[in-house]
């Protein structure tokens, strides 16, 4: 008896400590397991904010993108319209200097004569009362346009159209008159003076230059068929004048 007494006591003795082994190991892979599981918590949560994180940016990304595109768009645009400025200042600047040209081999050949197609009562009602300050007022206005004082030339060349309607230089001032208020950015109104010149004279010296003036006026507001219709006028009614050179240029391009 005592000797199984003592197998038993040394038996309980060398378990205990094999048990307490045993609830260690347990509760260490318990700890683990739960810091595994909190590990991939908080592995999922960044993964989750870095996704999120990443289409923020990518979708940050591609707006900036289309700004650019947007922006290079818009200064294409206006480098566009630069140019279309740029080249519509060109041409009327070298309109009215060829124009300017002209017209002083013109006054210094000879006063003009009125147009035969021009309606019959005014061919034969009688000339001005005055010629001499007829011409002068004509020279007077002339002289505001060369100045560069359009606005003013507008209303001298209207006052002498009033003044003197059955003066030779009548074309001339309808003329000016177009050219003065091109200037001025009045495009409607250019474009019933020359109009008119056109109509009422078709054979004077101008009329070829009208048309011209006509076709700019319709470009700088926008009506570019219309001014392509006006070119395709002047080419087909003046062929031979420097004016349908001019537009035969402007048709090509």
């Amino acid at each position: 008896m005592k000797l199984r007494d003592l197998f038993l006591a040394v038996t309980l003795a060398t378990a205990l400590p094999a048990h307490a082994a045993l609830f260690d190991d347990d509760e260490a892979r318990r700890r683990i397991d739960q810091l595994r599981q909190e590990h991939e918590a908080r592995l999922q949560k960044l993964e989750a904010a870095t996704d999120t994180n990443t289409r923020a940016i990518l979708d940050l990304n591609a707006q900036i993108e289309r700004l650019r595109q947007e922006v290079a768009q818009l200064r294409g645009q206006a480098e566009l319209l630069t140019n279309s400025g740029d080249q519509t200042s060109k041409r009327q600047q070298d309109f009215y200097v060829d124009l300017d040209t002209r017209l002083r081999r013109l006054e210094t050949a000879a006063v003009p004569v009125a147009d035969a197609s021009a309606p019959s009562a005014a061919a034969s009602e009688p000339r001005a009362a005055d010629p001499a300050q007829e011409a002068r007022d004509y020279e007077a206005a002339i002289n505001i346009m060369r100045g560069g004082k359009y606005a003013e030339a507008v209303v001298a060349f209207k006052k002498f159209i009033q003044t003197w309607p059955r003066s030779n230089f009548q074309s001339g001032a309808h003329f000016w008159t177009g050219a003065a208020l091109s200037q001025t950015k009045d495009y409607a109104g250019a474009k019933e003076f020359y109009a008119r010149l056109v109509q009422n004279w078709p054979q004077d010296a101008l009329a070829p230059d009208a048309l011209l003036g006509q076709a700019n006026a319709e470009q700088a507001a926008g009506a570019a068929k219309t001014s392509r219709a006006t070119l395709e006028k002047l080419v087909a009614s003046y062929p031979d004048s420097e004016a349908a050179k001019t537009a035969r240029q402007r048709l090509k391009k």
